[in-house]
């Protein structure tokens, strides 16, 4: 294995996180690629671990004040990956892949001169384990619901970073059924919802409202706090893992019934 930085070659299979074999992803749409084209400008970093001229895993960082948390002079990972289906090219996990691509992402962020390196995992033993890190060595500093924040500071002049709160949420129309997608583009499976979202909406016509939010600008994610999310009318829809088409619009029909 080795692991380099993103080239043309292997650019598609990081849009697609690694499945471009997957039907699923192939109903993400673009905007992972519109989402990486404008954030590779704003200092993105992504390195692929590579087996056999194959990439396998994957991390993307950014510096944290073009990310969605708060702090200063630091790096902040969106998410690290390694392909472990046995479609496509196969299980890579438990090869201590993670841990040779988190190793590279922090000594590439040190020679940027950043003050430290943040990541964000989840309680519960799945994807982007909060517990994966802390075995790497970084400490938990702030939490909202399942996500922590975790962070390796590289010195003493380091900052804590912090979440960005929810300031509010999305607004309804009497009559008929809002559905608001908050989408920033960087994470294919949310992008898979929102485009499963608008299509329902459209096969169901003037009785709902499609309210797309794009939180990859800086305005609009300060204004709402909300990263990626799907509501429909004020009450926030679960999207990972994606759900369905047919889940999504059996949702939407109940309140349209409702609303009726």
């Amino acid at each position: 294995m080795e692991i380099i930085d993103l080239n043309d070659f292997h650019r598609n299979t990081y849009i697609k996180c690694l499945e471009d074999w997957s039907d699923e992803m192939a109903e993400s749409g673009n905007k992972k690629a519109e989402w990486y084209d404008i954030y590779k400008e704003k200092g993105l970093k992504v390195k692929l671990a590579i087996v056999d001229e194959k990439a396998v895993g994957m991390i993307q960082y950014i510096p944290v004040e073009h990310s969605f948390i708060l702090g200063k002079n630091l790096y902040f990972v969106y998410c690290i990956w390694i392909h472990g289906y046995k479609e496509g090219i196969g299980n890579y996990q438990h090869k201590g892949m993670g841990k040779e691509l988190i190793l590279a992402a922090e000594e590439d962020v040190r020679s940027l001169g950043a003050d430290g390196i943040v990541a964000w995992g989840i309680t519960m033993p799945f994807w982007m384990k909060a517990s994966w890190f802390k075995k790497q060595g970084y400490t938990a500093v702030d939490r909202d619901g399942m996500a922590k924040l975790m962070w390796k500071p590289f010195n003493d002049n380091a900052e804590k970073p912090k979440w960005v709160k929810q300031k509010k949420k999305p607004k309804s129309e009497p009559g008929r059924v809002t559905v608001t997608s908050f989408i920033n583009g960087w994470c294919p499976a949310q992008n898979i919802v929102h485009e499963r979202a608008k299509r329902a909406c459209e096969d169901m016509g003037k009785s709902v409202i499609f309210n797309e939010i794009n939180t990859s600008i800086t305005d609009n994610f300060n204004e709402c706090g909300i990263r990626d999310a799907l509501y429909i009318e004020r009450k926030r829809i679960s999207n990972g893992p994606p759900l369905t088409y047919e889940k999504i619009k059996r949702k939407i029909e109940k309140q349209i019934k409702r609303v009726k």
